[in-house]
């Protein structure tokens, strides 16, 4: 959550921050704000809002020269989103600038003894408290920038990503990473800090990414200097050449991130199994898994946890590695798994799924597991992200960037690599027989293709959203694989559209959900003809009964649904274990059109965050 930018160096600071907070958007926020020193002063401009009303009070209201420079977006956690609380915060001097990420849990209790010495806060934020705590230990240790922040947050509590800079040595920025990411892009003769690499990426694509506890010092013309902030170790920064393009980033004539990402899906999915899915030859090659192959045949079980979108992706994913490899899975929100002490013993594998990889709950799990002595696998979107750094091994989606809050492509990727881990452990068990295997293998490389034709309804889910762009409640049934796809056709409608939906197992709407059904109650039903159809059939007609009104998600062709169903959506036949992968899209079409006829901010959903780096 949140987004930071910072640059120092020779160019014109801020065009490049206000490009940079609006390439950070898709993180979440409700505030905005920007520092800018011309060589005399710092400059502050800050608002409760969006980037765009940051720009234009910015531009009114201060000068907008400088080479250096740093900027943010608030996602309040402490005190109300308004204008005062936004970033960034001065120190009582004036003298310190700084912006932050994420939480000082103990924020409070050093609050009161800075007061007791004379400071005074106009915000409620933690970080007006941590730049405050860094002057003071500056003043009265009489040390530099650099070691009073190392000082300060070895006596804070929390997680955080920051930036500050010191208006008397304009020379220098200095950074720290605890849970929260911050890169740091190396141009020539300038430097670039931001909360990923999207801001940074048409100037440079050198990198380096810090790993919790470490600081770096940023200088004009010198190296970056990186230390352990906990015992001041120096530590040498891993310079990584970045694959991220400029038009990925961009939307590309679509209206909004969150259409284009899902008429990405085709190509996204190809990607992930690029090189990985050998049809012809009967092959999957996972470096990740042939490196570890025991410990994933031996394993008494897989635990899987993640959050949201991508639990959604492990429940899947719990239906394709029981049926087809046949090993035990539990399937775990991380918010929780990490404290209801979990039994963890040597012989699991614990796989974390996350887009960002940056989930702090997510993070928080595989790091108990870790201590458990369980083997920890990842499966994230973003190169270089603390998923990937923290897990034993693993494997990245290939998704590309996904830069509207809803999660579209990130699911349908996960989906992708978790089915190839599933089915090359099937062949490896011989729980599969070979022409099975092999049927699978064909199934998902024709799977891109069968995207693009479900795609194709896109104008059908249109015509259905206009009729329920005013529901008040929204009903989603699924069995087996389809279930997870039901609970993700739900979250959708309800983070971009703010419908209330629920998702259930198609089976349990007799025990409860079926007393709301009437006939002002939309139900959408995932009915393709592989798996549980009559009993998917017989569930229709009790809605119908009772006056409800139904959306069918059915295998093209279908007929007996379409004589109950009051709208059909159709998509191509496919394996059961495969159909997740169809069967989400028309979901994913009908919650954008519908919060776009109701006027939402589709890639930006109020009180939501991309990336959730805080509990």
């Amino acid at each position: 959550m949140c987004g930071i930018v910072g640059y120092i160096g020779h160019r014109e600071a801020y065009p490049i921050l206000i490009k940079g907070l609006q390439r950070l958007e898709y993180r979440g926020y409700d505030s905005a704000g920007i520092a800018l020193f011309d060589g005399e002063n710092t400059h502050l401009s800050k608002t409760k809002g969006k980037v765009e009303d940051l720009k234009k009070k910015a531009e009114i209201s201060i000068p907008t020269s400088g080479k250096l420079g740093i900027g943010h977006t608030r996602w309040a956690t402490h005190g109300v989103p308004n204008d005062v609380n936004s970033h960034p915060h001065y120190s009582n001097s004036g003298d310190l600038v700084i912006i932050h990420n994420g939480i000082i849990e103990n924020y409070d209790a050093i609050k009161q003894a800075l007061i007791k010495r004379g400071y005074t806060f106009e915000s409620d934020t933690d970080t007006e408290v941590l730049v405050n705590l860094i002057e003071e230990i500056k003043k009265k240790e009489g040390v530099k920038l650099g070691k009073a922040v190392q000082i300060a947050l070895n006596q804070v509590v929390g997680a955080y990503a920051i930036a500050v800079f010191d208006r008397n040595k304009p020379d220098e920025i200095v950074v720290a990473k605890l849970g929260s990411p911050l890169a740091i892009g190396i141009g020539e003769n300038e430097y670039f800090i931001a909360s990923d690499a999207s801001p940074f990426i048409e100037y440079t694509n050198n990198a380096v990414y810090l790993e919790d506890e470490e600081m770096a010092i940023v200088r004009i013309g010198k190296e970056i200097k990186l230390r352990k902030i906990k015992d001041d170790a120096i530590a040498y920064p891993n310079i990584l050449e970045l694959q991220l393009n400029l038009e990925e980033i961009e939307k590309g004539g679509y209206d909004h991130f969150m259409l284009k990402e899902i008429y990405e899906q085709p190509r996204a999915i190809l990607d992930t199994y690029r090189g990985r899915l050998l049809a012809d030859k009967g092959i999957i090659k996972m470096a990740g898994i042939d490196q570890n192959l025991e410990k994933f045949l031996n394993a008494n079980r897989i635990i899987i946890v993640a959050c949201g979108t991508s639990w959604h992706a492990g429940l899947v994913a719990e239906y394709i590695f029981e049926d087809l490899a046949r090993i035990p899975v539990e399937v775990e929100y991380a918010s929780e798994f990490r404290y209801r002490n979990p039994v963890i013993t040597e012989k699991d594998v614990l796989i974390a799924i996350s887009q960002s990889g940056e989930t702090a709950d997510t993070l928080a799990a595989i790091k108990l597991a870790k201590e458990k002595g369980a083997f920890v696998f990842g499966v994230c979107n973003v190169v270089g992200s603390s998923i990937a750094r923290e897990t034993q091994a693993g494997a990245y989606t290939h998704a590309g960037p996904e830069i509207g809050v809803a999660s579209t492509k990130a699911f349908t990727t996960q989906i992708t690599v978790l089915t190839l881990i599933a089915l090359k452990l099937a062949y490896e068990k011989g729980t599969l027989s070979q022409s099975k295997y092999h049927e699978y293998l064909a199934e998902l490389e024709g799977i891109p293709a069968k995207v693009e034709k479900t795609l194709l309804s896109n104008p059908v889910v249109e015509e259905i959203s206009y009729i329920y762009k005013e529901s008040p409640n929204c009903l989603y049934l699924g069995r087996g694989y389809n279930f997870p796809v039901a609970l993700e056709g739900a979250l959708k409608l309800k983070e971009i559209s703010y419908i209330h939906a629920e998702g259930y197992p198609a089976a349990e709407m007799k025990h409860g959900p079926i007393a709301l059904i009437d006939e002002q109650m939309p139900v959408v039903v995932i009915a393709t003809k592989k798996g549980h159809y009559e009993k998917v059939v017989s569930n229709i007609q009790e809605i119908k009964s009772r006056k409800g009104r139904i959306i069918a998600i059915v295998t093209e062709g279908d007929q007996s649904v379409k004589e109950l169903a009051d709208h059909v959506i159709e998509v191509p036949e496919t394996s059961e274990s495969l159909s997740p992968l169809l069967t989400t899209i028309p979901l994913q079409l009908l919650s954008y059109h519908i919060a776009v006829m109701r006027g939402c901010n589709v890639d930006q959903p109020r009180n939501l965050a991309k990336s959730v780096t805080v509990e």
